[in-house]
């Protein structure tokens, strides 16, 4: 997405798999449509993508890394910033629709299907008609930042619970809070 983006509510998603490498004091590699890093936890391999390609054409890198990777699309994980959620209140569902997001709109029309793990990191809606872009794109609010370190843990423990205990039992865990 670039550096243009960094720091914003767009890039959220960016920022939860940053601070998985962080945490795991794992680098990401430029390559192919994307950055990428891998993890180790608890015997499982994470692969970390971050699309070099715009978020509207997110789907490409997707498919490319989901093949060279052999990561079978029902391990797919996809983190995401969502409007319709209060800030700070996170998602995560088996499938379902893109929700206006046109990151999801491109992964679906590029897999075929909807059919693959989100998880959707509420950003709030606290904008004025028109001002949707500007809104998304915007740095957050000095109290959000303050915030948002706490945001990102419980959804890097999210995401590590999704690739240790499974979809069903993260979603019971974690769909609470």
């Amino acid at each position: 997405m670039g550096a243009d983006y960094d720091h914003t509510r767009h890039n959220i998603g960016f920022e939860v798999v940053d601070a998985l490498a962080k945490e795991f004091e794992v680098p990401f590699k430029d390559d192919h449509l994307g950055n990428i890093a891998e993890v180790k936890h608890k015997g499982r391999t994470f692969v970390l993508l971050k699309p070099s390609t715009f978020m509207n054409r997110s789907g490409k890198a997707v498919r490319y890394w989901l093949q060279k990777t052999k990561v079978p699309q029902e391990n797919l994980l996809v983190v995401l910033d969502d409007l319709n959620l209060p800030f700070g209140k996170q998602r995560l569902r088996a499938k379902g629709n893109d929700g206006g997001h046109n990151g999801l709109k491109d992964i679906d029309a590029t897999l075929g299907n909807n059919l693959y793990a989100r998880l959707r990191l509420g950003i709030g809606s606290d904008f004025h008609k028109g001002q949707q872009v500007d809104y998304v794109l915007g740095e957050w609010t000095q109290e959000e930042a303050e915030q948002l370190p706490e945001i990102l843990k419980y959804a890097t423990e999210t995401v590590k619970a999704f690739g240790t205990i499974g979809l069903d039992r993260t979603m019971n865990e974690f769909n609470k809070k």
